[in-house]
């Protein structure tokens, strides 16, 4: 029997309207996807976030999409509350306080959690920031909010696709080529784009410098979601390069 390609570069989001049809998700797909993303659908609702610490104790990768903004101190208490529930990825907004306050918290956890910083949401567009008051483009402003994450000392960034190759410069130039670069918006050929704006195929994002792709509706909403989690290891298995 040929094994299942697998690649721990793909995150499959779990964006399921329940704790159950996510767990039935993990199931259907155990083997061929080792980590899973969980956001806030799920971790709003009653067992989402003892679900997220069942896939931690099952030995599966967990990326936490808290997106946490707050005040320091509070995203401070957060971060290490979700540190010693366990979790190997916590995404907190770029903005420096509520960066050096979730890098606090994890600290005083003990923790190896990884920090991500969400620069700009893949939904936004420049007409969207023009819209919020913003005086930036989004690559502008994406560029901004990397620097200030390599200075505040977060593990790295969630940015679309189609700004991984700027980030993996500006990290290496920071002497941090460790640095994570999570690309949601990532679409394989033909697929709907739904709400995301700034998309990018699979083996496009990683050959731009992305280190994790975040896949969510191509996978959970396909007729076959094993063939179509597949699919999409099987055009980024080898180097990415």
């Amino acid at each position: 029997m040929t094994p299942m390609l697998t690649d721990p570069r793909l995150i499959v989001g779990l964006d399921l309207p329940s704790v159950e049809a996510a767990r039935a998700m993990v199931a259907r797909l155990e083997g061929t996807i080792s980590a899973w993303k969980v956001g806030l659908t799920l971790l709003a609702r009653p067992g989402g976030v003892a679900f997220a610490h069942e896939l931690k104790a099952r030995g599966l990768t967990v990326f936490q999409d808290w997106k946490l903004h707050d005040i320091g101190a509070q995203v401070e208490g957060a971060a290490r509350a979700v540190a010693e529930g366990g979790c190997d990825l916590l995404t907190v907004h770029a903005e420096p306080q509520v960066m050096r306050g979730a890098v606090r918290g994890r600290d005083a956890a003990g923790s190896d959690m990884k920090l991500l910083a969400v620069t700009v949401l893949t939904s936004l567009s420049d007409a969207d920031l023009a819209e919020l008051g913003y005086g930036l483009t989004v690559a502008d402003l994406v560029e901004r909010r990397v620097r200030q994450a390599l200075d505040c000392g977060v593990d790295g960034v969630v940015s679309s696709p189609l700004e991984a190759a700027r980030v993996r410069r500006l990290a290496d130039e920071a002497g941090r080529p460790d640095f994570l670069i999570v690309t949601p918006g990532v679409r394989p050929e033909g697929a709907d784009r739904g709400d995301q704006q700034r998309v990018a195929t699979p083996r496009a994002a990683l050959q731009a410098g992305a280190t994790h792709l975040v896949v969510a509706r191509p996978v959970v909403e396909a007729d076959d979601p094993l063939l179509a989690a597949s699919a999409i290891v099987g055009s980024i298995v080898g180097p990415a390069s």
